[in-house]
């Protein structure tokens, strides 16, 4: 009998450890030999801690549980709530990066090459560098931390410079509220990334990876060093990958904890001992990025979706989707929802279905009053977006954002000029200073929506002017993106802005 209880940090935060320690406990007091397997999260946060029993070839799941529970479990008294793979949340998800996520052990290489690991990096092995990168270009992959750069665009990049070195740059600095994919895919199934790693090494030519990861995340540093391990010792990373002539190995840098440093250039400087500031482009990290060498950086989602492209094809992938929104996209849900978690689906899902079908409205009972996509700088929405399809440009046409894919849901107690300026103080509070539009811009932004709430009509032309300078003239997108969350609340929920009601008449 092999019993699954997750080690996934959302599970240990709801007692997942302690858990874990009463079944091993009562098991051998009842005499029952059983195999305990720690695996990642099928992603249903209500149903945290979900205890998976598999016995005779049947794997059905018991959640949420406790430690107190466990005596009734062996007993038989806990109704199952059947297979994952029936729970209408889960069923409804077009699985493909998070296939194996919560499924197997995420340490084990057998378990994860018995479930299609490392096909994708053999097949790449038979490819030279530019037929790996005309593979990545014709999937349509874009990166999802954010920018939605099409990825084989940055590898052809870096593969076509000439340098002595060249790097593949993982940014795990996962900052934006809301978001936990790159968390839970570490966690539940690191190989997947090391491979994704190792084939945008053999398309490039980069022979060294980073994964720069930020210290919140503990389990997940410790989950990737023995991952990493264990591929050195199976031959997967090192001088000879899967016994071929290439050459690739990974190092774990962890982050103090600035959220500038999601940013490509403010992480390279960090990877490098420096202060996390914005670079100026020109160059592009690509041409001249860590320590002034080529390099790839690539969010942890996008770099963990190569393998499940180049085992299946990059037609099978590019085929899900949306016009250029190709394959899938891990939607985070969070908020003021019921059913809260990650939600793989392939893109083109309207937002109303994901809010009100699938996370099933808001906790509270209330009506839904904003969802805001896209992390601290993502634009609310209101229902009246609703029929928006998830698409980069779909979103972009309606002046949001995709970004990190965090859906965060609030009812119609929310005060969006607060949201407004929340955002507005978390630029001040965040920024690098690098850039006076962001530095300056964000300080002077939390001024002026205070004297909006003070019933300030004439502040209301001084915040959209503020904005548009921001978004022009920031270095980058934290300063840039900002605007946002300010103009999107004052243009959808000008009633919470109650100096525009007053303008207007």
């Amino acid at each position: 009998m092999k019993i699954y209880v997750p080690l996934d940090s959302t599970a240990k935060a709801l007692g997942a450890d302690d858990l874990a320690e009463a079944i091993a406990a009562e098991a051998q007091a009842r005499g029952i030999e059983i195999e305990l397997i720690r695996n990642g999260t099928r992603g249903m946060v209500w149903l945290e801690p979900l205890v998976e029993i598999e016995d005779k070839g049947q794997r059905l799941a018991y959640g949420p549980l406790s430690a107190a529970d466990v005596p009734a479990l062996f007993d038989g008294k806990i109704e199952t709530l059947g297979r994952v793979e029936d729970i209408p949340f889960f069923a409804h998800q077009t699985r493909l990066t998070f296939a194996r996520c919560g499924l197997t052990d995420p340490l084990s290489l057998t378990d994860y090459q018995a479930h299609g690991g490392l096909a994708g990096l053999r097949r790449a092995l038979g490819m030279d560098a530019l037929r790996i990168v005309e593979e990545v270009k014709l999937s349509g992959l874009r990166g999802r931390g954010g920018a939605g750069f099409p990825t084989g665009v940055k590898w052809d990049t870096v593969r076509m410079a000439k340098a002595p070195q060249k790097y593949i740059v993982c940014n795990a600095d996962e900052g934006d509220s809301g978001t936990f994919a790159d968390r839970m895919i570490i966690e539940g199934d690191p190989f997947c990334l090391i491979e994704g790693m190792a084939i945008a090494g053999l398309g490039t030519g980069a022979t060294k990876g980073y994964v720069y990861i930020r210290s919140e995340y503990p389990v997940a540093i410790d989950m990737l060093r023995q991952a990493i391990e264990i591929a050195r010792i199976e031959g997967v990373l090192g001088a000879s990958v899967l016994g071929s002539r290439h050459a690739f190995d990974i190092e774990v840098r962890v982050g103090a904890g600035a959220y500038v440093c999601g940013e490509e250039t403010s992480l390279l400087n960090s990877l490098e001992g420096k202060r996390g500031v914005v670079r100026a482009k020109p160059p592009l990290p690509a041409l001249e990025g860590f320590l002034g060498r080529p390099t790839v950086v690539n969010n942890v989602i996008s770099l963990a979706t190569v393998p499940v492209i180049f085992e299946k094809g990059a037609e099978f992938y590019a085929d899900f989707g949306l016009g250029h929104s190709k394959g899938t996209i891990p939607v985070q849900i969070a908020g003021n929802v019921r059913y809260g978690g990650l939600f793989e689906t392939a893109f083109g899902m309207p937002l109303g279905q994901l809010v009100e079908a699938i996370a099933g409205g808001t906790a509270s009972g209330r009506p839904v009053k904003a969802v805001q996509i896209g992390g601290p700088l993502g634009a609310y929405f209101s229902p009246a977006d609703f029929a928006t399809p998830f698409g980069y440009e779909e979103f972009d046409g309606q002046g949001g954002l995709i970004g990190h894919a965090g859906v965060v849901v609030f009812d119609d107690s929310a005060d969006m000029l607060k949201m407004a300026r929340f955002a507005m103080e978390f630029c001040a509070v965040e920024s690098c200073g690098k850039c006076t539009p962001c530095r300056i811009g964000a300080v002077r932004g939390v001024e002026t929506i205070d004297r909006i709430a003070q019933g300030d009509a004439g502040a209301v032309p001084l915040l959209t002017d503020l904005c548009e300078v921001m978004k022009d003239g920031s270095l980058c997108a934290l300063g840039g993106f900002t605007p946002y969350p300010v103009l999107s609340a004052l243009q959808r929920f000008p009633e919470d802005f109650a100096t525009v009601k007053e303008a207007a008449e």
